[in-house]
């Protein structure tokens, strides 16, 4: 098997105390870098989850280098970073989503550097939405945000007064996304889902002030105006500043809070003088930003971006070379990364959207899609490109803007041996593009002159979800909602329609050089379905939520990627091995209904499937039985992956964590019905049960009851059913 990937900046990062380190809390590790050279030093290892919090333990030695961190394994650790070493675990029991510790003791221990008398705030994932929890510099305050309120609460100042929990609140018109609380006064700074960034001053007067009741009813009559504050927030002003579009990603206060840093998704840091609310401006950083950290040296602060981070777009937002174990990631600032699965590195970058490859990889292409602003300036672009071998890097060759109308692109998908491509929208139509001819230049160099749509077609305007070519591109199958339509992709003619699901259907991919097309639909009625073209029928399905779908090229074999809603009906044996959301791979073979192998695995929701061809086998290292048939990778949500050979005799190991703790990996040891929907109750056919029947007071509502083999002629039920309507009385004698 092999591992790789990771989620680079998964948490806020840190400084050690030199500011010559720089702790970065990576996937279910924490990475340790020069700060003078860019380069990894070492890692901290010995999470099994994702790590959500470090904190570096202030010295005024520089050479003492400690940390806590926190993780939803359950576990705080403490660390000497410099070694690493590990040197305490604290087991919560519960996921730990934030922690922050306000104060640290003014003395440490220099030889064993482990404080006394500390404390810590965590918030554990035990919740539908845990929060994130911020702590001021100071140590003084620290708060939570919901929705469009701000908790904050007063850390206690001595031991006894831990039972006395001291808490405000604060109201805003738009839910908060991210506060900041200023180093040395009672000042705290939000930002919302609109852009606007609100400073509130003096905050905590009443809530925290320690005198009588008669006393803070003289404060509050004192306040006569407080400009900016709205309903009966204890602040004492509260000024607004707008220049971000969209959310306010992140917000910090200079060391000397005369300043404060904002950013978001433009990728501009925004530095705002707090008196006057002037600003000043570092553009073109490039990615969405997503915290702002200091340090001890003036000239250096760090501010990790969202790279790389998925977007939605084809293939559950991945796609695959096949000949080469590449996959390609969208990411949030309008790149491609091409990542080696085998090698676990990165290739290149190209600046678009999403994506889709063609089967040998030489073509690209690329939907972009600009969002409208009230209603105007939305824009759909299509682009092809081509590879160049020696760069190892994708040339532009055509634009087309608006290929659809002003519909949403659905699907791009590329002839196996030719140069052609379709491309499927929500607007109701397709269209088959091709590659013109290439022409010579004077300068004796062939030049291509570009893309051109070949054809339209659409099927009684409905809109066409989901694309794919057969293994020969002799059939083209277009998902009109909830049928299969198939197509002669040279001459654009209808050949015929397969079948009929509950909900649209959302992928389409011809299994290998078979006739058969797998098909999976979402929504309330989700579904997996086996479609075979020599009887245009449906073969078999399963009613499970479908994530991803891989096939092999020459063998008879698919995988599928299930995902695990938190509404699925599973066994008790399930439930303690899974939670909600979890998914499980699935290997089919055409010729059978019942799973060949099933691997229970982490974080499903948004993750892709993909075969490797057979040529990449050779980079498999250590493999004593040789090249194996197929390889299988996954990637997960967190870009985290493995390639392991589904067709492997060997039974792989109940838990297969490699040192970065990257993937949860694990066959269901169930086959067939059991691995989707569990167990069936045991029959036992020497053990017979007599069932009871007792006489009704009301014989005309069970005399129908029963088989129907088993009933009386409907003459004799007709008369007997009479005779129950009809009130029997005793005769009187008299």
């Amino acid at each position: 098997m092999i591992y790789g990937g990771k989620s680079f900046v998964s948490s806020l990062p840190a400084f050690s105390n030199d500011a010559k380190r720089l702790l970065i809390c990576s996937g279910n590790t924490v990475s340790v870098f020069s700060t003078s050279t860019g380069m990894q030093i070492t890692e901290l290892e010995g999470h099994r989850a994702l790590v959500t919090s470090v904190v570096v333990v202030p010295s005024s030695s520089k050479l003492l280098c400690y940390c806590w961190t926190s993780s939803l394994d359950g576990t705080i650790r403490y660390w000497d970073f410099a070694v690493p070493e590990l040197m305490k675990t604290v087991d919560i029991r519960l996921p730990v989503f934030s922690m922050v510790i306000p104060k640290f003791p003014s003395k440490q221990e220099d030889e064993g550097g482990k404080p006394s008398n500390l404390f810590a705030y965590i918030s554990v994932e035990d919740t539908a939405r845990p929060e994130f929890i911020t702590c001021s510099p100071s140590g003084e305050f620290f708060g939570i945000r919901i929705k469009r309120s701000l908790y904050i609460w007063k850390v206690p100042a001595e031991e006894s007064e831990r039972a006395l929990v001291r808490k405000m609140k604060l109201h805003h018109t738009k839910n908060f996304t991210t506060f900041a609380f200023h180093p040395n006064h009672n000042v705290v700074a939000t930002g919302d889902a609109s852009g606007r960034i609100c400073v509130w001053r003096g905050f905590g007067a009443r809530s925290f002030f320690k005198g009588n009741d008669k006393e803070n009813a003289k404060i509050m009559k004192s306040e006569d105006k407080r400009a900016g504050v709205k309903e009966d927030d204890d602040v004492e002003s509260c000024s607004t500043w707008h220049w971000h579009s969209s959310e306010v990603k992140f917000l910090a206060f200079s060391t000397d809070g005369a300043y404060l840093y904002s950013g978001g998704n433009e990728g501009v840091l925004v530095l705002w003088q707090l008196d006057t609310g002037k600003r000043k401006f570092l553009p073109r950083i490039g990615s969405p930003l997503l915290h702002f950290v200091h340090s001890c040296d003036p000239t250096l602060s760090v501010l990790p971006c969202s790279f790389p981070d998925m977007w939605n777009g084809l293939s559950s937002g991945f796609t695959f070379d096949h000949s080469a174990g590449l996959v390609a990631l969208p990411t949030n600032n309008y790149r491609i990364q091409f990542y080696s699965l085998l090698d676990d590195t990165e290739i290149t970058e190209v600046v678009v959207s999403f994506v889709a490859l063609s089967h040998d990889g030489s073509l690209m292409s690329t939907v972009e899609t600009r969002l409208a602003e009230d209603g105007v300036g939305g824009l759909v672009c299509l682009k092809f490109w081509e590879a160049e071998t020696q760069k190892k890097d994708y040339k532009l060759s055509t634009i087309v803007y608006e290929p659809h109308r002003d519909a949403a692109v659905s699907a791009v998908v590329f002839h196996p041996r030719r140069k052609m491509a379709v491309s499927s929208s929500y607007g109701g139509d397709f269209k088959i593009w091709v590659q013109s001819n290439t022409t010579q230049s004077k300068g004796g160099v062939d030049s291509c002159s570009g893309w051109v749509c070949h054809s339209v077609g659409s099927y009684k305007g409905k809109s066409m979800t989901a694309a794919t070519f057969s293994a020969d591109g002799s059939v083209l199958a277009i998902a009109a909602e909830t049928v299969i339509t198939l197509w002669d992709p040279n001459r654009n003619y209808l050949v015929s329609v397969v079948g009929e699901t509950y909900t649209p259907i959302v992928n389409l991919t011809f299994v290998g050089n078979s006739e058969y097309i797998v098909s999976t639909s979402q929504g309330s009625r989700p579904q997996l379905s086996l479609w075979g073209l020599s009887k245009l029928s449906r073969t078999w399905s399963y009613a499970i939520l479908v994530e991803a779908v891989a096939c092999m090229e020459d063998d008879p074999f698919f995988a599928v990627l299930a995902v695990f809603p938190d509404s699925s009906v599973l066994t008790e044996s399930h439930r303690s091995s899974i939670s909600p959301g979890d998914g499980m791979i699935l290997l089919f073979d055409i010729n059978s209904p019942v799973p060949v192998g099933t691997w229970l695995v982490r974080k499903a929701k948004g993750g892709g499937l993909s075969f490797l061809q057979q040529s990449q086998m050779s980079s498999l290292k250590n493999n004593p039985s040789g090249s194996p048939s197929a390889l299988l990778a996954y990637v997960d949500r967190d870009h985290e992956y493995v390639v392991f050979d589904p067709l492997s005799k060997e039974q792989h190991e109940p838990s297969l964590n490699h040192k970065k703790g990257a993937v949860d990996f694990e066959e269901s040891g169930q086959h067939g019905y059991a691995s989707i929907y569990g167990e069936l109750p045991i029959f036992d056919p020497k053990k017979t049960t007599q069932a009871t029947i007792s006489l009704s007071e009301r014989p005309w509502e069970t005399i129908f009851n029963g088989p129907s083999h088993t009933l009386p002629p409907l003459t004799k039920l007709c008369s007997a059913f009479l005779e129950s309507l009809l009130e029997k009385r005793t005769a009187a004698i008299g």
